[in-house]
């Protein structure tokens, strides 16, 4: 399980932030992860949970995460489309040339106080 090491990266950069504004205390922190960033969305909120209640300026800090669609875009029709339910072939054209344009994220949104 990643998302412990995950959840002390997000901590670490949220009382980095928090400390630079002069926070006492942060109230909510809004994460996006993306469809297919391999991260359990259940797995990183219940870490969240018991990591941040183990900083002061985190107790009952609520992590919200928004779940970014993965799309794909094809480089010879030009199309984009659900990553998860096609893949990498183009449900389109059939290509193969496609990439990952979104749905890889791991990003801090929000800092609420």
């Amino acid at each position: 399980m990643h998302e412990l090491g995950i959840v002390f990266y997000i901590i670490r950069d949220v009382k980095e932030a928090a400390q630079q504004n002069g926070v006492e205390h942060v109230n909510a922190v809004v994460m996006n992860i993306g469809e297919v960033s391999t991260i359990v969305p259940e797995y990183l909120t219940d870490c969240w949970r018991w990591a941040a209640d183990k900083e002061e300026m985190l107790k009952g800090c609520e992590l919200k995460v928004n779940i970014i669609p993965a799309v794909t875009t094809c480089g010879d029709c030009g199309k984009e489309y659900e990553t998860v339910k096609y893949g990498k072939t183009c449900p389109y054209c059939n290509s193969g040339n496609t990439w990952l344009i979104q749905g890889n994220e791991v990003e801090i949104k929000e800092i609420e106080v």
